[in-house]
């Protein structure tokens, strides 16, 4: 987590700071094979050198981006959580909940589908 100290420091609302740092806590308790890294000033994971999924902060939302393959693999999913997405990323509002079985699923489905890969991006 030291990786994300600057960056979490720098969000101005502590409520969206302490929920941001919950999310990334969660990401490298729960695949700590995985590499967290600060690229483009945006807190990302990777797996092997290629990326698996990232996070950003606005005023009214986090958003979260497992690349276009992922929004739409996991389309239905993420219009069933309730978050609203475009082609590279979804949202999730300050206020509602975070649906840590679709990042899980999210994140397991660009291991595996990356595995091979041996560049950074798809």
């Amino acid at each position: 987590m030291e990786v994300f100290e600057k960056y979490l420091a720098g969000i101005d609302n502590p409520d969206h700071r302490e929920r941001t740092e919950e999310v990334l806590a969660w990401v490298t308790n729960k695949f700590p094979n995985m590499e967290p890294l600060i690229k483009w000033n945006t807190p990302m994971f990777s797996d092997h050198g290629t990326f698996i999924i990232g996070f950003s902060t606005a005023k009214h939302h986090m958003s979260v981006s497992p690349e276009e393959k992922g929004i739409a693999y996991f389309a239905d999913d993420i219009t069933q959580a309730g978050y609203s997405a475009t082609k590279g990323l979804f949202r999730i509002r300050w206020n509602e909940p975070i649906n840590y079985e679709l990042l899980k699923k999210m994140i397991e489905f660009n291991i595996q589908d990356k595995a091979e890969y041996t560049s950074f991006w798809r």
